[in-house]
This record gives C-alpha cells, structure tokens and sequence, in this order.
C-alpha cells in the first residue's frame, strides 16, 4: 500500500525566450525549484500577473451552476488581441465584451471545422450546448458520469489494428477531432494515418546523422538542432488541441515540433533550450499550444508554440530519478512521477508551487512523524479489500520500487500507478492515497529451477482516462486492458471491463470522436452492417487507443514473443442514455 507526504514547494520563475532569444545556463535551485534565464520576449507572450486568489480551476468552492461566457476566463485569447496603440482607450467591459465575442466566433469555427453541422445549422441552441461544455471544463471538476452508459463486459462494436512498425510501438495519439492518427516505434520511426479509413498517410524515417554531426567523444551524443528528425528511439507523442501541430520527444534528447497537415519539421529543442537526457513524455495543455516535457534529466520544460512564438519558457525542478510520465488538462497545472524517487508532483504553473506526493513502501519513521502508526490501526488502507482479514490484505499488498505512470481525471484528482501493481486514485486534498486497488493485472508466474515458482505483480505500463469522466483504463502485459469505473463522489473505483490487448501496453488514450467522425468511419460501418442488429451510435461514442509491442517502450526486460508490434483502436458505442 503506497504511503504519501504532501509537501508545497516555492519556485522560482522563469522569464520566457522568442524564438530568437538566448537562454542562460540553467542554475538548480536547492529543494526544488524553477532557474532563472535572461532572453527576449515579445508582446504576445506577456507573463500573466500574480493572483492573489486561487485559480479557479483549482478550487473546491467552484459553483459550476449558473456560469455563462461572462463568468469564464478569457485570457488565453489576450493572444488574439493586435499589439499597438489600437485598444489604448478600451474600457474593461468594452475588452471583455470584445474577447466574448472573438470566444464565440471561434467556437463556432470549431463547431464547423469538426463537421457536425452546416454553417446555417450553427443555432443558438448548439453553440449554447458547447459553451456549456467548456464552463464545465473550465470548472476543473469530473461532469461526465457516462460509464454506465456503456457495457464494458462486451466486446467493442468496432476494432482496428494499424501495423507497421519493425520494432515495438512506443506511443500514439488521435486528434480531438479524430481525422488523423500517429504512431511512434523503437526503430525511430512516425506513422501518420488516416483514422476514418485506416490508411497509412506518410512516414517520418528516423534520420541519420552525418560523420560531422555526430562528433567524437562526449560530443558524440550532443542533439544537432540542424538536424529535421530525430536520430534514435521514438518514446512519446501528443497532438496540440486545434490538431496542427505534433510534438514528438525521443531518446536523442530532442522535442520535436511538426506541421500536421503538411507532414513537414518545424523546429526541434535540443542543446541549452532541451534536455540533457532522453526525453520521456510530452503532453500539451489543453486547447492551447502550451507544451510540456519530462526527461531523465530529471525535468519538465515548458514550451510556448503559439504562432510567431515557438520558443521555450521555463524549466522545473524538484524530482530526484527519472520522469517517466506526465499529463495535463486545461488548467495551468500538470502532473509527473518520477520513477524511484516514487513521487507524483502537481506543478502549479501559475503559484510557482508544486505539491509533492509519496507513494512506495510504507516507512514507520514516516508514520511516527506524521502522527503516530496509525497506518497500523487502519490496516493498509485498501477499501477495495475491507472486507477482508488484515492478514491476507498484507499477504496480497507488495512494496512500491518506481512509479511509472500517471494520468488526471480532472484539475483536482488524478491516478497512478507502478511496478507494485497497484493503482492509487489521488487528490490534492489529501497527503495519501483516496483509494488503492492492488495487483489491479494480477500476478506474473514464473517458474525457477531453484526457487520454484515465483509470483511477482504485474507494473502498471500505462494510464489514461477520458477527460473529466468517471471512466480511465490502465494497460499491462496481461493480455488486456482493464477500464475502471469512478463512483459518484471520487472516492473509489472499480473494474467496468476488460479487453484482449497481446502485448505490452506502452500508452492509452481515451476520446469522445464528433458523431461525424462515427458516421464516416469505414472501418466502424463495416462493423456496423455485420453486427446484428445494426450499430445504432449513442451520443457519447468512445474510443480507446493503445500502443502494443513486444518489448517495452524504454527497454527490453519486459518481452513477450507471441505479441503484435501495434496500435488497437476499440470503438464503443453508448446506449442512448446511462439508465438505459
């Protein structure tokens, strides 16, 4: 049973560089904390000031009822706004009416841009449904309790299987909109496809350095910024919210930045502006072009890839081993583990604070400082085994080495899960774990010619969950993937469903695809008329990608021969309404 400590954590800011600006050397701060660069700043990318108050996505006293566009913040479009004297004399309501205005005209771009609806189509009444949405989602607060809309204990509608990768997939993702997929390998290589058909699109071949760019010696690993690709493994993947622009982050050190629609390179962070180690993770914030990216360096950075900015912003601190994974939502936090110093942190961009969460094995001096050893008393605190004698719930909990992966539910709670097998469901609220599931895939048998069989948990490979939903699914090596139900109150979880997945699961995600996207998918029509009777769509279609390999995607002690190199995409169709 993972044991926690909850520790805040000053920082210190970062000033952020064009993409012409010369970044300083990064200075660490002891205990934690951001380093300071000189660099160039243009208009747009104006630091926000210092609140006062709590941001609102973060807090508990949200009323989520009653909120219109007058009650949202609107500060993201401060980008949209031309610099220069133009607005010099605007009065605050006449700004805020302005920056409503320009909110609705591109919601109803979005709106159009997905497909759902003709131009004359786009009423009050459907622009009034997504405005909705978006105050929920900027509430920060789980709204979509839609898993019992789904039976989970039958197979999926519809299943596709994108092959062609040489060597294990590492990491995919879909767009919002889901018009395109990619896919990344170990050999070094991303597939862009089209998901209504299923059709391969391009690929980007790993690219070999010259016998100048490699260098001898220590130099012989430095990342050539002049290089348009990545030059090793490929491990992670993510798709900006407007869907145009990939980043990609690999064992070269390198975040590469590339044009979605065109296929094309457009920049890559390497050198004083990258890490110093294999980049692990990249995940945008979403509905903007804000990237973040963990390393084995032991880092996050933040990059601002707004149009006419692209440049790096900051660097934070504070993890003692390898960041191995990260996640983020909408509001200006995000969170990591880092590996074996078995901590989870929740980075509060905006505070310059982060708040530090210990999992791992249980340690009694801990428990005397933090009260006493009332973790004695309360058992392991598995509420999923509270039924049962204290003594087989210590027989079945197993001591927590590294965590591996982590993923949000909403700005205030979020999961992850380790080599221990267990998941642990968290908030920002508490110092320990809401909730534990052990062995949440079981147990791994093997047989030793000295020892006998050997029983050891399965890790927790993978994470993901459907943003703001009671729905997240965890992936393993054995042989499925398991999605998991949130009860009403966010108190606990439990097992929905599995699928057959052969293979090591690398990455998940989850997406809700535009009923257009169902409606035009071949492969899902094709499943649809041999289904009987015929697949009727619900209104809250899902989708499930992973990434399948034989090998994991950062080394090769986990092999599973039998295994397809991968990515599955399941479809689940939604009954009309959850009670049904």
């Amino acid at each position: 049973m993972p044991d926690a400590f909850f520790a805040s954590t000053k920082t210190r800011k970062r000033k952020r560089s064009g993409e012409d600006g010369a970044a300083s050397r990064n200075s660490r701060k002891p205990g934690g904390g951001r380093a300071e660069s000189k660099g160039q700043r243009g208009a747009k990318d104006k630091a926000p000031p210092k609140k006062s108050r709590r941001d609102e996505e973060l807090s508990d006293n949200t009323d989520d009822e009653g909120m219109d566009i007058d009650d949202m913040d609107l500060r993201a479009d401060d980008e949209e706004e031309p610099s220069g004297d133009e607005y010099e004399n605007e009065t605050p309501a006449e700004k805020r009416l302005r920056l409503a205005k320009l909110y609705l005209e591109s919601v109803k771009g979005a709106i159009h841009a997905e497909g759902e609806f003709d131009a004359a189509d786009i009423d009050r009444e459907i622009i009034a449904s997504r405005l909705k949405q978006d105050v929920l989602e900027h509430a920060g607060k789980v709204h979509l309790f839609i898993a019992d809309s789904f039976d989970f204990s039958e197979p999926p509608q519809a299943v596709f299987h994108a092959r062609g990768h040489r060597l294990s997939v590492t990491s995919s993702t879909v767009s919002e909109s889901a018009k395109y997929m990619f896919t990344a390998g170990k050999e070094g290589s991303i597939i862009q496809w089209d998901l209504l058909t299923g059709k391969k699109l391009s690929t980007f071949y790993k690219v070999k350095p010259t016998t100048e760019q490699k260098g001898k010696g220590k130099a012989k690993a430095a990342p050539d910024a002049s290089i348009s690709g990545h030059t090793d493994e490929v491990y992670s993947l993510a798709i900006s919210g407007d869907g145009k622009l990939l980043a990609s982050a690999g064992a070269d050190r390198r975040v590469g930045i590339w044009d979605v629609e065109k296929g094309t390179w457009i920049k890559g962070f390497a050198g004083h502006l990258g890490h110093k180690d294999a980049v692990s993770h990249v995940a945008f914030k979403k509905g903007t072009n804000q990237l973040y990216s963990g390393s084995f360096d032991r880092t996050l950075k933040v990059y601002d890839l707004s149009p006419g900015v692209m440049g790096y912003v900051e660097t934070l601190f504070g993890h003692q081993d390898h960041i191995l994974s990260l996640d983020a939502l909408r509001g200006d936090v995000c969170v990591s583990v880092g590996a074996r110093d078995k901590t989870v942190r929740y980075w509060k961009i905006v505070d310059e604070t982060q708040l530090v969460f210990r999992g791992g094995g249980r340690s009694r001096i801990r428990e005397v400082l933090e009260g006493g050893l009332k973790g004695d008393e309360e058992g392991d605190g598995n509420d999923s085994d509270s039924g049962a004698p204290k003594k087989q719930q210590k027989q079945t909990s197993y001591i927590e080495g590294s965590l591996e992966t982590v993923c949000m539910i909403d700005e205030t709670t979020f999961v992850s899960g380790g080599d221990s097998g267990s998941i642990s469901l968290w908030s920002t609220q508490k110092k320990k774990p809401i909730f534990t599931q052990p062995l949440a895939h079981g147990l791994d048998e093997t047989e030793s010619s000295t020892e006998g069989l050997l029983r050891t948990p399965r890790w927790v490979t993978s994470l993901s969950s459907l943003r703001y939903s009671n729905i997240f699914a965890s992936g393993s090596y054995d042989g499925t993937i398991r999605i998991w139900q949130l009860d009403a109150k966010l108190k606990s979880f439990s097992l929905a469903g599995t699928i057959p997945a052969a293979g090591i699961v690398n990455s998940l995600q989850l997406l809700s695809p535009p009923k257009e996207f169902v409606k035009n998918s071949s492969w899902i029509s094709e499943a649809s008329q041999s289904s009987n009777p015929p697949l009727t769509p619900g209104p809250n279609p899902l989708l499930i990608v992973a990434s399948l390999g034989k090998e994991h995607r950062f080394g090769r002690w986990l092999k599973q021969k039998e295994a397809k190199n991968a990515t599955s995409v399941y479809f689940f169709s939604s009954r009309t309404s959850p009670s049904s």
